[in-house]
């Protein structure tokens, strides 16, 4: 269940990746994100706290864009649910 859940939210973090709207920094970040979560070498409550620390830097950023800002709260909202 939370291998999917994982996936689904690295996924979301790829369109952050690839819009080139976003600033680089920003996508530099979110891309950092997602390798840390995808590491399974790691435990998963160490990766999804650790995403989430990136992405609360993401959101405070004020070059993000709106619809940037919206995706990564969803991202955090989904990361919060596999936190253990």
């Amino acid at each position: 269940m939370s291998s999917e859940k994982v996936m689904q939210i690295a996924e979301m973090l790829t369109q952050i990746i690839e819009d080139t709207s976003i600033p680089r920094n920003i996508r530099k970040a979110a891309e950092e994100a997602k390798n840390i979560l995808l590491n399974e070498k790691e435990d998963l409550s160490i990766r999804v706290s650790s995403a989430l620390y990136i992405l609360e830097e993401i959101s405070n950023d004020r070059n993000l864009p709106i619809h940037a800002r919206t995706l990564v709260w969803n991202i955090s909202s989904a990361l919060e649910t596999i936190k253990e």
